[in-house]
């Protein structure tokens, strides 16, 4: 019996060691299998990440020192000359794989951008799409205003090198904060040259290099655009059209509120039409927020001929803006509006003409653009003395500008871009206003670099 048990032990441990060589055996092959399926799946998510950017390098030259900030920014006071960054931007977008119907249902995207000013957060948001139709995709977070052409169209496209007067003015930052839902048909749908864009936003833009425009007020901002893109058999034309429409404002706290009109006498200011000291609680009565609304209707046309191609395109905007006794622009900050508040009709507009000189890298650019802030008032009835005590002398906010710009772009290769650009700008006079009985000295010569990857 010993024996046999003696035996039973010997092939148990024969057996466990065979059993233990067999898994030494085993495991670098199964170590091995596991680590290139990790490696599979982690390259299968970096392909679908995608990094992109572009730095843009100038050299600026006004007439005169200090001018105005719609080239890049004001210049410096003194300061006539000056090499900058206007853009250097680093993209991340993700895109989740296709399903089985092809729809590929989220995407995320973070881009931030770098200059001597600092670091700016320009776009951080996600977007889902239905995964049964991919007819309807919702955006939540930084992104573009979906209002007219220009304001989303990429800075890296785009042929001047600002956007015009208007869109600075009425859009700053061109993005803000919030939620929409576009409806489009997916790329192999019949319908899918049709699109609708629509969502609340917080109504007080981006921020700048460090800056915060956490919303100040319960105030939401509609915004809305319809466009169509179709084009010919042959793909020699393409053309677009588009609706936008805006809707929002913006709380006015203790403030006074005064509108375009005209006194007893005949001249033009504006009135008072509500004192701070009768502004009703946050929430309650017509006196709370201002109203901002906005009508634009936008083209474009692309014509591939014998001499090149071809361009034109062109936006209008109009409506009510509430404004500051020194400027009309639009919120674009974390903090109430404090200063008395002024509220005007606007207009404005700006036209492209662009060529592609043949089967060159050359293109010629010409651009005309307008922003009236005030198209109650025109010439000598801008700050014309009122005596009225309810009323208040229109100034140098209510001056109108046009801006004509010609530039020629070189492609050196497929990412370097070289750009001089002309800006001649003309200012409305008025005999009855300091500083503005002559046009003035404000055009700005620019030399761009754009390298894009």
């Amino acid at each position: 019996m010993k024996k046999i048990y003696s035996l039973l032990i010997v092939l148990l441990t024969i057996g466990t060691m065979q059993s233990k060589a067999q898994e030494t055996e085993a495991t670098p092959l199964d170590t091995l299998t596991s680590t290139v399926t990790g490696i599979r799946q982690e390259l299968d998510v970096l392909k679908r990440i995608k990094i992109s950017g572009y730095i843009q390098g100038q050299f600026q030259y006004s007439d005169s020192t200090g001018a105005g900030a719609y080239n890049g920014g004001a210049f410096a006071a003194g300061i006539d000359k000056r090499f900058m960054l206007r853009r250097a931007r680093v993209k991340f977008q993700y895109d989740a794989p296709l399903n089985e119907k092809g729809i590929s249902t989220s995407q995320y995207v973070l881009q931030f951008d770098v200059s001597e000013k600092g670091l700016t957060i320009k776009d951080v948001y996600g977007k889902f799409t239905d995964p049964w139709s991919g007819w309807f995709s919702f955006t939540v977070g930084m992104q573009n205003r979906p209002f007219g052409y220009e304001i989303p169209y990429s800075s890296s496209l785009r042929e001047s090198p600002e956007r015009g007067r208007m869109s600075q003015i009425l859009f700053p930052g061109e993005r803000d904060l919030g939620g929409m839902i576009s409806i489009q048909g997916p790329k192999l749908s019949r319908w899918n040259w049709i699109k609708l864009d629509a969502g609340f936003f917080n109504g007080n833009g981006a921020p700048g290099a460090g800056g915060n425009v956490s919303d100040f007020d319960k105030k939401k901002d509609f915004i809305a655009h319809l466009g169509i893109n179709r084009s010919s058999a042959s793909e020699n034309i393409k053309y677009g059209l588009g609706l936008s429409y805006y809707e929002g404002g913006f709380r006015i706290d203790t403030v006074n509120v005064y509108k375009s009109s005209v006194d007893a006498n005949g001249v033009r200011g504006f009135e008072l039409i509500g004192k701070k000291d009768d502004v009703k609680p946050i929430g309650y009565g017509t006196r709370a927020y201002s109203s901002r609304k906005y009508v634009g209707f936008d083209a474009q046309v692309s014509i591939n001929w014998t001499g090149g191609l071809t361009t034109l395109r062109a936006e209008y905007i109009q409506g009510d803006q509430p404004g500051a006794g020194s400027g009309t622009a639009s919120p674009n900050s974390s903090t109430p509006i404090t200063s008395d508040i002024y509220n005007r009709k606007f207009n404005g507009a700006y036209i492209y003409f662009l060529h592609n000189i043949m089967q060159t890298p050359f293109q010629v650019v010409a651009k005309y653009d307008w922003y009236d802030p005030n198209t109650d008032i025109k010439g000598d009835e801008i700050g014309k003395a009122i005596a009225s005590s309810t009323f208040k002398n229109s100034n140098a906010t209510d001056i109108k500008y046009t801006t004509l710009g010609l530039g020629l772009a070189y492609r050196w290769d497929a990412n370097l871009k070289l750009t001089a650009y002309y800006e001649m700008v003309t200012n409305e006079t008025s005999n009855n206003l300091s500083g503005y009985t002559k046009d003035l000295t404000d055009n700005t010569f620019t030399l761009r670099m754009q390298v894009k990857f």
